[in-house]
């Protein structure tokens, strides 16, 4: 039987440990992936450290990846006359980056890209930057919110017609790598005559303000201030804006929930936040502003489609187009998957406009 190395978690709290593990076949729908590096997020180390998501051990863990197609199960577009232009897989031939399966898959091994070879969903697999961009499409369609893919270029902006409400949309902790996502995703909305969003703002550490800037957002403040949320209060008075929707990438929920409060009074409706980070069980309940944990659906088919539309038709589309780049920028720190434990240690210790990488060795 075909075997390939793993960087397996053995047990809540422990050091993932490199096991050999059997070679799964791909079942139908999906992709049997040769990973040739990993992305490390903070839900990983988490997974690691806490158990976060994870009921049986030892398993395998790890969202973000990218290799080469190696095998297809039955169903998978191989060919465009399988589906839609682009959205086809030559084992051998295709390189991917891809969304792991693992959470939708009780965490089983074969799922987890913490690995030398693991299954993927074809729709999981498109495009490129695979957890940055669902995560923060996710938080936008779960705010009522739709991301455009302009026909070309991002126009200018035009003042917007016949609008009841401008909006502004925080994006607080923008700069991590969903929050860099969120900024870009923002901008185009800003420029759609059809969406509400007039203006983005965003909070950071003053290091990489000048970053946020460049990916889109129009204001840029410091989290780390204590005036914090009466300066995006007031500057959203200044711009003739309110502030009813949120996406927190990463930090404070209370500080959120501060901003939105102050607008409550304003608008039609609750003000939402959807939240990349899981809620704390003693969240504080404000009345009229509503938080929302972003996950993709449970219902399999309704993920897949999801997935299908961000990675496979928006995103690509907007990478074609130079609407959206890669961001943050990458760092290598590993050469191997005996690597991933130290890279885990460096992500929970807090990384800004980062993505650490670990590429994986074949045996």
């Amino acid at each position: 039987m075909a075997a390939h190395l793993a960087a397996a978690s053995p047990a809540k709290g422990q050091p993932l440990e490199l096991q050999t593990r059997p070679t799964p076949n791909p079942g139908p729908g999906e992709l049997l992936v040769l990973v040739k590096s990993v992305a490390l997020n903070p839900a990983d180390g988490l997974m690691r450290d806490l158990g976060l998501f994870t009921s049986t051990y030892p398993t395998v863990t790890g969202f973000d990846m990218a290799g080469l197609v190696l095998e297809v199960g039955d169903g998978v577009p191989t060919s465009p006359a399988d589906g839609a232009p682009g959205l086809c897989f030559q084992p051998g031939v295709t390189r991917v980056a891809a969304h792991s399966a693992s959470y939708w898959n009780s965490v089983a091994p074969d799922y987890g890209v913490f690995q030398e070879k693991c299954l993927v969903p074809w729709q999981h697999a498109a495009a490129t930057l695979p957890v940055a961009t669902v995560v923060a499409l996710n938080a936008w369609e779960t705010l009522g919110l739709t991301v455009p893919v302009p026909k070309s270029g991002i126009a200018p902006t035009q003042p917007k017609q016949n609008k009841k409400t401008r909006e502004a949309v925080l994006i607080w902790g923008a700069s991590s790598s969903v929050g860099t996502m969120g900024v870009q995703t923002a901008a185009l909305m800003r420029e759609d005559r059809d969406s509400p969003i007039a203006a983005v703002y965003a909070t950071s550490g003053p290091a990489n303000a000048a970053c946020v800037r460049s990916l889109g957002a129009d204001r840029v403040f410091d989290y780390k201030d204590p005036g914090v949320v009466d300066a995006i209060v007031a500057a959203a008075r200044e711009d003739g804006v309110v502030v009813r929707r949120c996406f927190l990438a990463m930090g404070q929920l209370e500080l959120c929930q501060a901003v939105l409060k102050a607008f409550v009074g304003d608008v039609e409706g609750k003000a939402v936040i959807g939240s990349a980070p899981l809620l704390p069980q003693d969240a504080e309940v404000v009345e009229g502003v509503e938080t929302v944990f972003l996950v993709p659906s449970s219902e399999e088919e309704v993920r897949l489609r999801q997935f299908r539309s961000w990675m496979g038709t928006w995103l690509r589309e907007s990478l074609g187009k130079g609407l959206i780049k890669p961001s943050p920028e990458p760092k290598v720190v590993g050469k191997g998957l005996g690597d991933i434990n130290a890279g885990l240690d460096m992500v929970l210790q807090g990384v800004s406009c980062t993505k650490l990488v670990v590429e994986v060795r074949q045996q």
